[in-house]
């Protein structure tokens, strides 16, 4: 089978409060959904009709059994996500206090099973035959999952279209200046890299948008995305520079926003449009979600983001 997608990274519960606006020891219940940045990148391409997978592992744990159902349940291929024995599956708490405060609390110890990805877990005719190959930098800070990255980007070796989301979380790193260093390692091997200003100044040390668009395309990638929350999002290829303003929407949970952007952008580029079309159409979707109260389940489909979409 050729894949549209492969994502390849995070996977774990994610446990979103079912009280708006208190703190995370005061809430008194919560909702229980899939959760990981690439596993919800993966469901939100799928929600566009494309055929996705996910690399990952999760704990051999009842949690894990659910993860792999529900990616099955949402339309995403589980066949590439193992079970580590020792380890059980994270979960993740957040709160959720809008517009734009949604503080996250990680529980991946001693180790999340997903930072056990080896390479040779890695089936090289899938990946080097995806479409569209999603990666991201979490991903590269441990071994052996960094690398089991660097062994699919040398399988990708120019097919298709690589993306680098840069979604940087700081305690997932011994140092900034490690998660630089890794960073750089990988960015003449992909297509895309994709984050929101804070990631880019990590990746580049840069803190203006148009400064931090151009830092990233020096680097290798031919196309940079760089989101500004409220403030829209700017893409920069060799064509020039791309603004697209901000969706006004009611914000209920912004966490997941930056995911369902990442399956729309994936969509749109399987599409072959305009960068400022897959652009709107991804800023839309992220849109959409960052209005609802969950995430991998609240990934809008294609006909969604089209009635919203602005200029449609």
């Amino acid at each position: 089978m050729t894949f549209d997608v492969i994502s390849m990274g995070r996977l774990g519960i994610d446990l979103y409060p079912l009280q708006s606006g208190v703190r995370l020891g005061s809430v008194t219940s919560f909702g229980r959904f899939l959760g990981g940045s690439a596993a919800n990148v993966a469901v939100a391409a799928a929600r566009h009709g494309r055929r996705t997978a996910l690399i990952s592992r999760t704990g051999a744990d009842d949690f894990g059994r659910f993860l792999r159902e529900e990616l099955e349940r949402l339309g995403v291929s589980s066949e590439f996500v193992s079970t580590v024995e020792e380890l059980p599956t994270p979960i993740t708490f957040c709160e959720i206090h809008p517009p734009d405060h949604f503080p996250i609390t990680f529980y991946r110890y001693p180790k999340a099973p997903d930072m056990e990805i080896r390479p040779e877990d890695i089936d090289e005719e899938s990946v080097g035959g995806a479409r569209l190959f999603w990666i991201t930098t979490t991903g590269l800070s441990q071994e052996p999952s960094r690398s089991a990255h660097h062994e699919a980007l040398r399988m990708r070796d120019g097919a298709g279209t690589t993306v680098l989301d840069l979604d940087f979380r700081e305690q997932f790193w011994s140092d900034l200046g490690n998660a630089r260093e890794q960073i750089a390692a990988v960015l003449p091997h992909v297509d895309i890299v994709v984050g929101n200003l804070a990631e880019c100044e990590v990746a580049v040390g840069e803190t203006d948008p148009h400064r931090a668009g151009k830092a990233l395309l020096e680097r290798g990638p031919t196309t940079a995305v760089v989101k500004l929350g409220p403030e829209g999002v700017l893409g920069f290829d060799s064509a020039g520079l791309v603004s697209v303003p901000p969706v006004e929407v009611e914000v209920v949970n912004g966490l997941g926003a930056g995911d369902a952007f990442g399956g729309a952008l994936c969509h749109g580029i399987l599409e072959v449009w305009p960068l400022q079309r897959v652009l709107e159409f991804a800023n839309t979707a992220g849109a959409i979600v960052a209005s609802r109260l969950e995430c991998s389940t609240a990934m809008p489909d294609t006909e969604e983001v089209m009635a919203l979409l602005p200029g449609r």
